[in-house]
């Protein structure tokens, strides 16, 4: 799902820390490179992803709720069924972006490029 060791280790912190775990730590992804990157599935709640290059993204049925969207390139990212309740999405380029079914309720949703 991830394209470096770093990331995979990242998100399974992520995922301790989503569930309680002491030795879990919140996903810090802001201004990561992830062009292109399969995300599909991934839980991706209340992650950083601020600033972070999701150019071309597949994140199909990923749980982004209260996630740190803002000033993401999310430029033909898709985001198809994606959860993204209550996510920070002010600044973020949606330009192009696939939002068919996502779940955008109470998120902060003001995109760059209208």
């Amino acid at each position: 799902m991830f394209t470096s060791f770093t990331l995979a280790v990242k998100y399974r912190l992520h995922q301790l820390w989503l569930a309680g775990d002491p030795g879990g730590v919140r996903a810090d992804l802001s201004r990561a490179k992830l062009r292109k990157a399969d995300l599909r599935n991934a839980n991706l709640r209340e992650a950083n992803l601020s600033e972070a290059d999701l150019h071309g993204a597949d994140l199909r049925d990923a749980d982004l709720r209260e996630a740190d969207l803002s000033e993401a390139v999310l430029f033909g990212a898709d985001l198809r069924w994606a959860d993204l309740r209550r996510a920070d999405l002010l600044g973020a380029d949606l330009l192009g972006a696939d939002l068919r079914g996502a779940v955008l309720r109470e998120a902060d949703f003001v995109p760059r490029n209208e």
